[in-house]
């Protein structure tokens, strides 16, 4: 949600892709991409944000305490981004979502929106639930 150098850009990718290299993640067992080069991500976070309520996303803490460190001028980009991260469980019709503590309320959006979606069109995305860790 904030503009980054391109070089820098590039090497957070790489750095990301070594670290999850090195905590096991065996690219013969599972896919490892990067999902801005999947258009689906954005076209779904478009979709979804067509039906999501925005005093819905103006109640989320995280979109508070962000907006009000940005001297409250958070952009359209941090509004929406619990939606993109809604597309993104919703995308790959995920049951179960490793998430923290602190991303419990957007899991609950991706919940709500599932929820609604389903209501207006059809039985289409199955309803993720949290996987939470002790950590």
């Amino acid at each position: 949600t904030m503009p980054k150098e391109p070089s820098i850009l590039r090497q957070n990718i790489l750095d990301t892709t070594a670290a999850l290299l090195a905590c096991g993640i065996d690219p013969k067992k599972c896919f490892l991409f990067r999902q801005s080069l999947v258009p689906e991500h954005a076209e779904l976070a478009w979709i979804l944000g067509c039906i999501t309520n925005v005093p819905r996303l103006l109640r989320l803490p995280q979109w508070k305490m962000k907006c009000a460190s940005q001297n409250n001028e958070g952009t359209v980009g941090l509004l929406t981004y619990p939606v993109l991260q809604a597309a993104d469980i919703l995308l790959y019709k995920s049951t179960r979502v490793p998430v923290g503590e602190d991303q419990v309320l957007h899991l609950e959006l991706a919940q709500d929106i599932a929820q609604h979606f389903n209501k207006k069109y059809g039985e289409f995305f199955p309803m993720p639930k949290a996987i939470l860790s002790e950590m």
